[in-house]
């Protein structure tokens, strides 16, 4: 699979989460098997371009390419520089965001709220196209199913994003509507398969390798992007890239492997964020990988209370010497997938 002159590494890929898909969690998904990695979404407004917190979403720093950058905003030339501004410092690959369902962002018609404007979307597009395009950057973009239930416009719009040179489209199979109850639905990204040449990629409740498997044969779709399913669970990228391989399963990973993953994706965190921010911010990546283990809520209450990386990094540590104790692999989960209270950014 390509977008432009890149050859990706294989056909599943982590989705961009605001507040998850920074540098050192993309990072340690490619380490485990993803084929493409898009960056937490940045700003449009140049005013923010220098903010601490559009900077650490723009570092790059060691990560392997190709680099993508998404961007989010509803002014056509406003996101033109914004592109131009990521491109300039590293972006490989501009993503747009027609996505996100948070009401922050739609109050502001950003993100999934430019589906309602058809003519604003696709001129916001075209600029960023015309932006990118002379400097050999491709551009992609991610959308769901439409507004409401009512007005489902993503087969329209998919055809108008590649009139205008939308090179890859990613489908999230619910509506804004929706945020991310119910259960994701199919159809309408087949449906925007067939409408299309280029490739599309299909997200929402992509959970395990089978799931995966079926949604790629339902949809036709090119890829498969998962997002919550991977918090504090990265290794689910090689489980499925395996199974769709081999049509065989993956062993749980051996609890020793986990301990060291967690503790090396915290030192990458820390160094990104500092101590203050990293230690809190840590706080819920450390909480998905154990959420399903034995004593996981009792550890993430006593881990909430730790204030400086040495101790959490100590605590990390000592639980899964603990486990490794009891269990060579992880452990069959406590709980189903269902239940998780998994952040709701994908």
């Amino acid at each position: 699979m390509r977008i432009g002159s890149f050859e990706l590494a294989n056909s599943v890929f982590v989705a961009p989460m605001a507040g998850v898909t920074d540098r050192p969690f993309r990072m340690l998904c490619k380490q485990l098997g993803a084929g493409y990695a898009v960056s937490e979404m940045v700003t449009s407004r140049p005013d923010l371009f220098k903010s601490l917190k559009t900077s650490r979403r723009r570092d790059h720093t060691g990560e392997s390419g190709p680099i993508a950058v998404q961007i989010a905003g509803t002014d056509a030339p406003m996101m033109a520089d914004a592109a131009r501004y990521n491109i300039a410092h590293g972006a490989q690959i501009i993503d747009i965001n027609m996505g996100c369902p948070a009401k922050k962002v739609c109050n502001k018609w950003a993100g999934s709220a430019l589906m309602q404007d058809e003519t604003l979307a696709v001129s916001i597009v075209q600029a960023v196209v015309n932006a990118a395009q002379p400097l050999g950057v491709p551009v992609t973009l991610k959308m769901r199913t439409g507004w409401c239930q009512q007005h489902k416009n993503a087969v329209t719009l998919a055809r108008r994003f590649e009139d205008v040179g939308v090179q890859m489209l990613t489908v999230h199979g619910r509506t804004r509507e929706q945020g991310y109850s119910g259960q994701a639905e199919y159809s309408t990204i087949a449906a925007v398969k067939q409408a299309v040449k280029i490739p599309v990629v299909a997200n929402g409740d992509i959970d395990s390798p089978e799931k995966a498997r079926a949604v790629l044969r339902s949809t036709g779709a090119d890829a498969v992007m998962i997002g919550r399913a991977a918090q504090g669970r990265p290794w689910i990228f090689r489980e499925i890239t395996h199974y769709l391989e081999t049509g065989e399963h993956l062993a749980q990973p051996l609890v020793m492997e986990v301990r060291r993953l967690l503790l090396d994706h915290l030192q990458d965190h820390y160094a990104l964020y500092g101590e203050d921010s990293g230690v809190r911010s840590a706080r819920k990546h450390i909480a998905w990988y154990v959420h399903q283990l034995p004593h996981g809520d009792a550890f993430r209450r006593h881990m909430n209370t730790l204030e400086n990386a040495q101790a959490q990094h100590h605590a990390v540590a000592e639980f899964f010497d603990a486990l490794a104790a009891q269990f060579e692999r992880l452990p069959p989960p406590l709980v189903s997938s269902e239940s998780l209270a998994l952040a709701p950014h994908e």
